[in-house]
Order: structure tokens, then C-alpha cells, then sequence
């Protein structure tokens, strides 16, 4: 069986997306402080796990946005009450809704896996309209470890009993989608923005968006990206895909 996971944030989800909806009222500095509280929300996590310290990826989110805020000069309760609602209802990639959809008309198992806490979670996938192209939504919390830990990748195994050579995964996190192959799911990068690769040693292919990526095949032959590029000194894989032809 072949399960296609997705990270949520930054790549189902536009993480700018709250900014933006604010953007009058932040000024011109919104697309920095939009920036700032992502790094920030990102480095909280990493910096906990490695104290051994877990805290969950919403009251992060908050501190990492009072942080920015700050740096900023914005100590207006109602704007920072408006962007944590804004998170919690962030849009959506059209390239991710048609995937979805495109998986679920073939039956092919999906799901989330998130660093993001179950509560900001489930509404923003319901806002978003994701409930029901998702067959689940995995959040680390269920362990208390953050990826790119390992064990959250297991997780995600246990969970549709398969083994991670069957496991499909599509982050736009460099460092999600390094850790994940490396893990042994089959990997794309969903580089959005076109930045240069930063670990060159990961197994995965790389995309600028979520469809155009998927070409015909049978059990028999070997699959092909269609539409991504193979990124110099990754090893070539074999394994079979879902059909997609965007």
C-alpha cells in the first residue's frame, strides 16, 4: 500500500497567510515581522527538543509572534489577538487542494503530519478546507518529540502499517524533508520559493509546487518525477506513485 503524507505548514497551509490578512494594519514592515515569526516559531521548537523540554507548537507560535511583535515596536493586543486567529485559519495552496483531491477520487491513503498541536490543527484544516481530503492528521504531540526527531516518522508508520518505503511524504521545509528521507520515505521538496539545497546528502527530489509532478506507471515500471529536477549527487530511487497529470 502507498500513503501520501503531506507536512502542513508551509505546505498545504500558507503560514504567511496570516500577515497578509492584517497587512494595512502592521504596515511596511508586515512582511518581515510575517518572516520573523515563522524563523522564530521553527527555532523554539528545535531549541526545546534539544533541552529535553517539550512545549507544544501553539504556545510556540504565540511566543514566537510576541517576539516579533516586539522587535517591532507593535504592542497592540488586538492586532496580536487578530494574527493568532488569522493562524488558525490559514488558506490553503490551490495546488494542494487539487492533489488532495486528485488522491482521494484514487482511493490512495493520505494524511498530515504536523509539528503542529492538534488544537490549531483541526480548525485550520476544517477553514481551509482539507477535512475531507484527509483520511488523518498526525500531530507530534501523540510523542512529545518534534521533527526531523526519527521517531516521528515511525509514528506516522505505525499508524498506516506500512514500512517508510511506502510512505510518500511532501514537506516545504528543507529540513523536513532531508530528515524524512533519510527516515526512508520517498521525498519532494516542495520548494516554493526556489532556494538553493541545503543538504545535499538526503535522498529527495525536488518540486516549486505540489502538482505537475506524477506521471502514468504500472507496479511494473519505474517511477519518474514529472515536472522536478534531481538535485546533483542524490542517488536515483525506484518505487511506484499514484497517476497525476496536472
Amino acid at each position: 500500500m502507498t500513503v501520501c503524507l503531506f507536512d502542513a505548514y508551509g505546505t498545504l497551509l500558507d503560514v504567511h497567510s496570516a500577515v497578509k490578512q492584517h497587512a494595512e494594519a502592521l504596515g511596511p514592515q508586515a512582511e518581515s515581522i510575517s518572516a520573523l515569526w515563522r524563523s522564530k516559531q521553527l527555532e523554539y521548537s528545535w531549541v526545546h527538543g534539544l533541552m529535553g523540554q517539550h512545549q507544544d507548537f501553539w504556545t510556540l507560535t504565540q511566543r514566537a509572534l510576541d517576539h516579533a511583535l516586539a522587535v517591532y515596536g507593535i504592542g497592540d493586543e488586538a492586532i496580536r489577538s487578530n494574527l493568532l486567529d488569522a493562524y488558525l485559519n490559514l488558506e490553503a495552496y490551490p495546488d494542494a487542494v487539487a492533489f488532495l483531491q486528485h488522491l482521494k477520487d484514487n482511493d490512495i491513503p493520505t494524511g498530515i503530519l504536523s509539528n503542529g498541536s492538534p488544537d490549531m490543527l483541526e480548525p485550520a484544516v476544517k477553514a481551509a478546507g482539507l477535512s475531507e481530503l484527509l483520511d488523518t492528521v498526525l500531530s507530534i504531540e501523540e510523542i512529545g518529540i518534534y521533527k526531523p526527531d526519527p521517531r516521528v516518522y515511525q509514528m506516522a508508520c505505525e499508524r498506516f502499517s506500512v514500512v517508510p518505503s511506502s510512505v510518500i511524504f511532501m514537506s516545504s521545509n528543507p529540513w523536513d524533508a532531508a530528515g524524512a528521507a533519510l527516515f526512508g520515505f520517498r521525498v519532494i521538496w516542495v520548494n516554493r520559493n526556489g532556494m538553493p539545497q541545503e543538504y545535499p546528502d538526503s535522498p529527495h527530489s525536488t518540486s516549486s509546487r505540489i502538482s505537475r509532478r506524477w506521471q502514468t506507471f504500472s507496479t511494473e515500471e519505474e517511477a519518474e518525477y514529472l515536472g522536478t529536477s534531481r538535485m546533483p549527487g542524490i542517488r536515483q530511487e525506484r518505487f511506484t506513485m499514484p497517476v497525476f497529470r496536472a
